[in-house]
Formats: structure tokens, C-alpha cells, sequence
């Protein structure tokens, strides 16, 4: 009977070292965290800061912000064996709150090697739908229906010193193009970075924009040219997304 007893025993520890095994398989998860900051060159523009400044743009513009609202979707990570992880939803930072700066995914993520992020400044076709999200209705984000429906993009308001020195406002508001009475173009960027990184624990990500690149690269912006009224005018549209190919860049990775 004992020595049945004791074959037994050696069977049960069996069993466990290997369900253990199993459980040191199985993949360890971390969550992730999307962190949006904004600057102007070298100057850092906050939600404490952002009203009070005033920059030089590449024009010669001087140019204060009162208010800057712009819309993030799509984001994914992209691991070094060739899969993806896409998170559900997106975000729409506004400095006037700070809170609105964080992402936090519902999705967690395998720990490990990646080599990618990417996301979609504004909608894509597919997701820029008239009126769908309840959220972006209450918060104003609307996008006329003449001008293609669907969302904002970015809405940047604020003021400037026209050429003969007299402040001025402007508003750079980005989102679909209209060609002509009823005929529109998809005004969204895709930004894919190549980023070599490892995630081992709970990990924030910072997607930093830096506000001057909208009025210089490739195209220098003068707002005595061009300031308000833009959101009908196409040429305006296709420009700011011209210059919005290089405003966001991969930060600080921190775990």
C-alpha cells in the first residue's frame, strides 16, 4: 500500500512540473500607454503653457495658439515576427485637457521585440463616417457635410501679426477636401516609423508633434496669405496635408 501510495505521489509532481512548464510557455503581457506631447522647435507647449506663447513661424509669422484639438486613430505596434497589434479606438487631444493627452488601450501586449509603430492622423475612409461617434459629436468635431462630412482632423485657432503688424486671426482647421460641389478627397495621413524597441514590462509611449513643421516643410506657410476660411478651400486642404507628412514623430519609450 505504501508503495503505491509513493507511485502515486510521483505521478501528481509530474503532472505539476509539467502544467508548470506549460505556464512558463505561456507569453507574459504588459499594458501599453500612448503619450501625446506637443512643442514648437525646442519650445515644449502644454496645457499650462499653451495660451501664453508666442513663436516665429518659417514664414516670420508671430503666432499665438488659443486653441489646438486634433484626432489620432488606428494605432499598432509591429512585432519583430512580422505580426501586428491594433488597438480599438482613438483620441482626441485637446490642450485645454490635459487628460486628453494619455491613451490608455483596453488591449495588452505580448512582451518582446518590436520593430514598429504606426497610426493614422484623423480617420481613414472607412472610419471618417458621418455623425458615428457620439463622443466627437458632443465635442463639436463635426466636419460639414458639404464640405465631405464625417471629422475633424485638427482644429488650430489662435493669432497673428499680419504684415503690417496688426493681430489677426487664423483658424487651421484640416480635414476631408472638397474638389467641387459633391466631389471630395480623403485628407488623412498614415505615419509608420520604424522603431526598434522591447517591451518587458508596462510601457508609455510618447507621440510627439512638433506644431512648426504645418507651416514649413515642404511648403512655407504664410498665414498673411492663407488663415481663415481654409476648411472649403482645397488647395489650403492639400497643402496642410503636404506639410503634416513630417509633424509627428516616436519619443520617449519608457517602462
Amino acid at each position: 500500500m505504501k508503495k503505491i501510495v509513493f507511485l502515486l505521489a510521483i505521478a501528481f509532481a509530474a503532472i505539476g512540473c509539467s502544467n508548470d512548464d506549460d505556464g512558463n510557455n505561456t507569453p507574459v503581457t504588459a499594458a501599453v500607454s500612448f503619450k501625446f506631447t506637443q512643442n514648437w522647435g525646442v519650445n515644449d507647449i502644454t496645457p499650462s503653457n499653451y495660451t501664453t506663447g508666442v513663436y516665429e513661424n518659417a514664414a516670420g509669422n508671430y503666432v499665438s495658439i488659443n486653441r489646438l484639438r486634433y484626432l489620432i486613430s488606428r494605432i499598432e505596434l509591429h512585432k519583430a515576427d512580422g505580426t501586428t497589434v491594433s488597438f480599438d479606438g482613438y483620441q482626441l487631444i485637446d490642450l485645454a485637457d490635459a487628460g486628453s493627452l494619455t491613451f490608455n488601450p483596453s488591449e495588452s501586449v505580448a512582451t518582446g521585440d518590436y520593430t514598429g509603430i504606426s497610426f493614422i492622423y484623423g480617420f481613414n475612409e472607412e472610419d471618417n463616417e458621418n455623425g458615428a461617434y457620439p463622443d466627437l459629436n458632443a465635442a463639436d468635431w463635426n466636419w460639414p457635410t458639404m464640405l465631405g462630412g464625417g471629422y475633424h482632423f485638427m482644429q488650430m485657432d489662435g493669432n497673428f501679426d499680419d504684415s503690417n503688424g496688426t493681430s489677426q486671426p487664423y483658424n487651421f482647421h484640416n480635414g476631408t477636401a472638397r474638389v467641387s460641389e459633391g466631389v471630395f478627397e480623403q485628407n488623412f495621413i498614415s505615419f509608420d516609423f520604424d522603431q526598434n524597441f522591447t517591451i518587458s514590462g508596462d510601457v508609455t509611449i510618447e507621440i510627439a508633434m512638433d506644431i512648426s513643421e504645418w507651416y514649413k516643410n515642404p511648403l512655407t506657410w504664410d498665414l498673411n496669405d492663407r488663415s481663415v476660411n481654409l476648411m472649403m478651400n482645397y488647395l489650403a486642404q492639400k497643402d496642410m496635408q503636404r506639410n503634416g507628412a513630417t509633424v509627428f514623430s516616436i519619443g520617449d519609450i519608457t517602462q
